[in-house]
């Protein structure tokens, strides 16, 4: 079954792992471990692999993000696959395929101004009609500079739920974890007229540490 789940304030672990994968690690390990204490060896091997993906998809590194006003960071690990800008504005998709770090950060410092989830299908999220067909959670925001961004957490053919960290009114920092998409994915990016586009389609941007646009004079 397919849905948003929020989690305000989730607490972050010792280890470099968002905790929505332990329901996932832990059970895996103790099958990996059973089925070697059985020497079912095949198994083990398949286990084992099954392991090492779940380990890297739910890894939550640590980020240092830049500062500086004027700044849009990007809020998802990926592949941009759209950015173009005209007089009202600019637009950044990036594509998260399963091999990507697949928790979300905030753009901008600033207030959770308001949050819409839509339910929707699950084609596949590198197709660009994804964005207005797919299940889907938006967030508005007001910056500290005094403008308003939005930004899209968009599941995708393999997703099945998306999570969120944050709930509306709440104050967020340029690149505070915000929420997370299980299993393959995509984030869509609106950034107010007057920033410059700093990427371009196929370049790799990384979440809390890429800056995706910046502010004409910043």
């Amino acid at each position: 079954m397919s849905e948003i789940q929020a989690i305000p304030g989730r607490p972050r672990g010792r280890l470099p792992f968002a905790p929505e994968g332990w329901p996932f690690i832990i059970p895996t390990l103790l099958l990996l471990i059973v089925s070697a204490a059985l020497c079912w060896w095949v198994v083990s091997a398949l286990v084992g692999l099954l392991l090492a993906f779940m380990v890297n998809f739910f890894r939550d590194p640590e980020r240092l993000t830049p500062e500086g006003e004027g700044l849009y960071i990007c809020p998802a690990d990926g592949k941009v696959i759209r950015a173009d800008a005209d007089e009202s504005g600019a637009h950044v998709d990036i594509f998260m395929n399963v091999f990507n770090v697949h928790v979300n950060r905030a753009p901008m410092s600033g207030r959770i101004t308001h949050m819409q989830y839509f339910p929707g299908k699950f084609i596949n999220a590198s197709f660009e009609h994804a964005g207005e067909e797919n299940e889907r959670n938006r967030f508005e925001m007001e910056t500290e500079e005094d403008e308003n961004i939005a930004f899209t957490q968009i599941a995708g053919l393999v997703a099945r739920r998306i999570i969120s960290y944050s709930v509306v009114g709440d104050q967020v920092k340029a690149g505070q974890r915000i929420g997370m998409i299980r299993f393959g994915s995509r984030v869509n990016c609106e950034i107010p007229a007057g920033y410059k586009l700093c990427v371009k389609p196929g370049d790799k941007v990384v979440a809390g540490k890429t800056i995706i646009a910046r502010k004409a004079g910043a």
